[in-house]
C-alpha cells in the first residue's frame, strides 16, 4: 500500500512517517505540504491512500479532493486532524472521505483505521462520533451564547435593532453581528423567522 502524507507541519509528516514506515503491508511513505504539491503528487505517483490534514496554513486540506476526483485517480482519502468541529466533519463526510481521525488518536488506532479503509471500509474516529452524537442531541439554543438568548428573546417581542440596543446597552453593529449568528445556529433565514421561532420555543 502507498500512502502520501499531507500537512504543512513537518514535525507531524515525519512523526507519521515513522509509525507508518514499520508496517510491512505499507510499501512508500510520501509527503506533501501543501495542496498543490499534493496534487502534482498523487498523480505522479497515484497513492492507494492520502493522510490529509484539513488545516494547510491559509489553504483548506478537503480543497484538494475535488480537484483529484476529475482524474482517473483511485486513491481514498482519510482527514487526520485536531479539528472536532461538526461543521469540518459533515463537510468531509459530504465529499465522500474513507476516514476522519482526531490527531490525538493512538498510533494503533491510525493503523487499525488505515486497515479498514484499505479493505474497502470507512473509519471515523470514536471521539469525534461522540461529538457529533452530542450535538445533535442538543437543544440547537443551548448553542447559542447567552447574549445571542437575549437578542433572540428581544427579536421574539419584535424589536427593532435599535431598540434591542437600547434595551441590552449595546450597539446596534453589535446587534446585527448577533442577528447573524443567531440565523446561522439555528439555520434560519431571516429575523421574522428567529421571531416565529423564539415564540414557538418558548424564548420570549
Amino acid at each position: 500500500m502507498k500512502v502520501l502524507i499531507v500537512d504543512d507541519h513537518p514535525l507531524v509528516r515525519e512523526g507519521l512517517a515513522a509509525i507508518l514506515s514499520n508496517e510491512a503491508y505499507i510499501a512508500s511513505i510520501e509527503q506533501a505540504a501543501a495542496c498543490n504539491e499534493a496534487v502534482e503528487k498523487i498523480q505522479q505517483l497515484d497513492p492507494d491512500i492520502v493522510l490529509l490534514d484539513l488545516r494547510l496554513d491559509r489553504e483548506c486540506g478537503l480543497d484538494l479532493i475535488p480537484k483529484i476526483r476529475g482524474n482517473k485517480n483511485k486513491c481514498k482519502y482519510v482527514v487526520l486532524t485536531s479539528s472536532s468541529d461538526r461543521n469540518d466533519f459533515k463537510r468531509a463526510e459530504n465529499l465522500g472521505v474513507d476516514g476522519y481521525i482526531l490527531k490525538d488518536a493512538y498510533p494503533e488506532e491510525i493503523l487499525l483505521g488505515l486497515k479498514l479503509i484499505s479493505r474497502g471500509r470507512k473509519y471515523y474516529d470514536p471521539g469525534i462520533l461522540e461529538i457529533i452524537l452530542k450535538k445533535e442531541d442538543m437543544d440547537p439554543i443551548e448553542e447559542l451564547t447567552i447574549r445571542e438568548q437575549e437578542v433572540l428573546r428581544e427579536l421574539g417581542k419584535g424589536m427593532t435593532n435599535k431598540q434591542i440596543a437600547q434595551n441590552l446597552f449595546i450597539t446596534e453593529y453589535t446587534v446585527k453581528k448577533h442577528v447573524s449568528q443567531i440565523l446561522a445556529k439555528l439555520g434560519l433565514a431571516d429575523r421574522t423567522q428567529a421571531a416565529l421561532y423564539a415564540n414557538s420555543h418558548q424564548v420570549v
